[in-house]
């Protein structure tokens, strides 16, 4: 009993322990690896069309696959999360995917390329609902939103580190194929370390002390209760909401924008600006970095606003407005310019803001919770 009391007492003077946050760096470092290897294809891609003669139509259909099963598994994938829980889902994934990376190096023909980024798909489709369930057991309400950028911001940090590490490892092998096998082993070493890091939830990890855990617990009991009870409806109430559409859309823009350059912009600055491969590695390197510097300054904006008692629609949706007119204004620019360093330059903006609708994956936690579908109606 004595041995219990001084735990507590201890507890309440000791310092959390701080492992929510190494877990979300080292999400962050999965999510960097998982872009590296998506990003891979379009680095290579210049001399792969060469080697396979690839015309651009069939570049495209190859290059595109990726999101045919990315795309179908994504509500698998969530499923997966809740049913056999966050660590052994992205543990797997990462294994997987690292898998079809090494896999595409043994490539005859296009046909074979494009099975094995069908299976890339499929196998890192489940690491961002893993994430976003890892994101509301780990973080409490006014820090989901550096939660959500640090899970997000993997996507530009990893399109960025992509660009040099597959640039330099074909440069230093004269080889795409030994790059994407080092790329696919270093990923498989990594869904190991994800499983022997990450843990379901804060007691079950050895690192967390008594005061993270309370603190947490805590934290998460008053948002319960200040959550409105389940009316018990289906999931599919959740569409009778304007807001609820409205997000969707606005995910889907976001998502058609990011992608097309990270799946084109290499060709892209390859053929209309002359770029070669080692040019194209670094322009590609501070054009994603930049978005993964805005994607933190706005995660960091969004908690310090909602922290200092901002409402969270107010919040987001002043961050999404911002990031949206800048986005387009500079995106819209880069087709009437020709030179080299203001395309860059233009593109970096584009990337820096876009990159702030990272905390929509934050979104769900921080209006609804447990929350019934009508909770919805207000965002």
């Amino acid at each position: 009993m004595s041995d219990q009391v001084s735990t507590i007492a201890m507890a309440d003077t000791a310092k959390p322990s701080g492992v929510r946050w190494k877990i979300f760096l080292l999400m962050l470092f999965l999510i960097s690896i998982n872009y590296i290897d998506r990003a891979s294809l379009s680095v290579a891609m210049p001399v792969i069309a060469k080697e396979f003669d690839i015309d651009p139509a069939m570049q495209g259909l190859i290059l595109s696959s990726f999101f045919w099963t990315y795309a179908l598994m994504q509500v698998p994938g969530g499923m997966l999360a809740d049913r056999f829980k966050p660590r052994i889902v992205i543990a797997l994934a990462t294994l997987f995917w690292g898998f079809f990376q090494a896999l595409a190096a043994l490539s005859t023909s296009w046909m074979l390329l494009l099975l094995t980024r069908l299976g890339l798909g499929a196998s890192e489709a489940p690491i961002y609902p893993a994430g976003g369930k890892l994101n509301a057991i780990w973080m409490t309400q006014t820090e989901r939103g550096r939660g959500a950028t640090l899970l997000d911001g993997g996507a530009p940090l990893g399109a960025a580190l992509g660009s040099i590490v597959i640039a330099w490892l074909m440069a230093a092998f004269s080889s795409w194929r030994v790059a994407f096998v080092i790329a696919g082993v270093g990923t498989m070493l990594c869904g190991l370390w994800a499983w022997y890091y990450i843990r379901n939830v804060p007691r079950e990890h050895p690192s967390v002390n008594e005061a993270e855990a309370r603190y947490l617990e805590e934290a998460h009991a008053i948002e319960d209760a200040a959550t409105p009870p389940s009316s018990g409806a289906s999931w599919m109430a959740y569409f009778r909401f304007r807001s609820v559409w409205c997000m969707c859309l606005g995910w889907m823009f976001f998502n058609t924008t990011f992608y097309g350059l990270l799946t084109w912009m290499p060709t892209y600055l390859f053929k209309v600006h002359g770029f070669d491969i080692k040019a194209l590695g670094g322009a590609s390197f501070i054009i994603f970095f930049a978005g993964f510097v805005g994607e933190l300054v706005g995660g960091w904006i969004g908690d310090n606003w909602r922290e200092r008692g901002g409402a969270p629609n107010t919040v987001f949706r002043t961050l999404f407005g911002i990031a949206a007119i800048m986005a387009t204004v500079s995106i819209f620019l880069v087709a009437y310019v020709t030179n080299a360093v203001a395309v860059v330059v233009l593109l970096s903006t584009t990337l820096f803001f876009l990159r702030w609708c990272g905390m929509y994956w934050a979104i769900p936690s921080a209006l609804a919770g447990a929350a019934s579908p009508a909770s919805w109606a207000a965002a």
